[in-house]
């Protein structure tokens, strides 16, 4: 037998995430339900790990809104799993938070097209997203975190070192406490344990990161103003679910004011909520509404108490 020319990859039976789970022991065994059962019970220390890490994704996610301040970015980068999720958080912010999509980005390593096939053999590759730093023109007033659930990517780990070289605000989200990445400045560690199948970090590693992430985006908009309460006042108007959204928010300012005025003054403020709010609370015209906003950057709290 002829021997491989491969290099033997470095062993990670060191690593939680790739240890075997001691309830899952007899999984091909159980009944379905069981299974069922003793994954949606597993899930719950996702939300456990969340919960421990909570100051370490606070701190990241002030770093980042000072960075959106300055007009810099957050991009996110990873691989298989990891990378899905945080392609899919950047994905989501524009409907939600009215934000610009090149404010929040999501790099997959192998590029879009793993979002829907597995390209596993490009997280091995240690500069492997140089080509997007460079498109992307990654510098000093933005903030970069890399995500790997056995915190051992390649890619991943390579990123953060050249975000870091590029002056990047730079963090690493893995679910491997001993994990490390050079040049790192904020770590959040999601303590996550074995998968109920070995490994496989699709299943509670990948809830707590997907949790991470979101509410790391929240929290971000939340500090720049692009909530009142627990509102989503500045969302944009544009389909019949996000029009109504919009005209019952509208009425929670101002509840005299019939659904059909709502919707007139969404028309009036060319259906941002925001400014629809600014011009019935301050008896102002669109232009002089959206000047009142800009001057207070944006903050609708700030305009009307």
């Amino acid at each position: 037998m002829t021997a491989s020319n491969r290099t033997l990859p470095p062993d990670r039976s060191h690593v939680a995430t790739e240890q075997r789970h001691d309830e899952s022991r007899s999984l091909d065994a159980m009944e379905t339900a069981d299974v069922v059962l003793l994954l949606a019970r597993d899930q719950r220390r996702a939300v456990e790990a969340v919960e421990r890490a909570a100051e370490s994704i606070a701190r990241f996610a002030d770093v980042a809104a000072a960075c959106l301040a300055r007009g810099g970015r957050l991009v996110y980068a990873g691989a298989g799993t990891s990378g899905r999720l945080g392609v899919l958080d950047a994905s989501e912010c524009p409907p939600t938070f009215r934000s610009d999509p090149a404010q929040v980005v999501g790099i997959i390593a192998g590029g879009d097209s793993a979002l829907r096939r597995s390209s596993e053999g490009r997280e091995d590759e240690w500069e492997g997203i140089a080509a997007e730093f460079d498109r992307l023109a990654l510098g000093e007033r933005d903030a970069f975190l890399g995500i790997a659930a056995g915190g051992t990517t390649p890619y991943v780990l390579g990123a953060v070192r050249v975000a870091k070289a590029r002056g990047a605000a730079t963090g690493f989200l893995t679910c491997a406490p001993h994990a490390a990445a050079d040049g790192c400045d904020h770590r959040i560690v999601l303590e996550t344990g074995a998968e109920i199948l070995t490994g496989s970090t699709r299943l509670k590693a990948g809830t707590a990161t997907k949790i991470a992430l979101n509410a790391i985006t929240t929290a971000m908009f939340v500090r720049l103003g692009k909530t009142y309460g627990n509102l989503m006042v500045d969302v944009a108007a544009t389909n019949d679910k996000l029009v109504d959204r919009a005209a019952r928010i509208y009425r929670e300012f101002f509840p005299a004011d019939s659904r059909e005025q709502s919707h007139a003054m969404l028309e009036s403020a060319g259906g941002m909520l925001k400014v629809a709010i600014v011009m019935r609370a301050k008896g102002v015209a669109r232009a002089e509404a959206e000047s009142i906003l800009a001057t207070h950057g944006g903050n609708l709290r700030a305009v009307i108490g």
